[in-house]
């Protein structure tokens, strides 16, 4: 995300997106993309609301959701990689409604992988509609 000068943490427990990215567009307005991160090992997940790793027992009051547009404009799914690098994987929540699932495998959404113009371009449902139909993702 270094190639955004305006990042940062949403410090919000409750918040369905965890980073805010602030980019200054060609006309001189600002663009807000709210971006929620996951865990990729084989898959991305578009569920929220529920708690991971050592404190996946914890209940909450938080009711288990599915991201959109109205909660996120992005997920990303952050995949570690052997030699400590990394591949990040965005998808639009402007699709989730389109897979009728509640994750995709990383080869079925291998096009999304480091596509920085799909994470400039998540909020665009046309944009992101064709994108995906052309590479037979929806």
């Amino acid at each position: 995300m270094k190639r955004y000068q305006n990042v940062s943490l949403v410090d919000l427990p409750l918040s369905p997106y965890d980073i805010i990215i602030a980019r200054k567009l060609e006309n001189g307005k600002e663009d807000i993309i709210r971006v929620q991160v996951k865990t990729a090992r084989t898959s991305v997940s578009f569920t929220g609301g529920t708690r991971g790793g050592v404190d996946r027992e914890y209940k909450s009051d938080v009711k288990t959701y599915t991201q959109s547009p109205e909660t996120s404009d992005v997920i990303v799914g952050f995949r570690p990689n052997a030699d400590n690098t990394f591949d990040l994987y965005f998808v639009p929540t402007v699709l989730i409604e389109y897979f009728g699932t509640k994750s995709k495998g990383l080869g079925t959404i291998e096009f999304f992988k480091n596509n920085y113009d799909i994470l400039e371009n998540c909020k665009d449902k046309t944009y992101c509609v064709k994108i995906a139909k052309e590479n037979r993702i929806i």
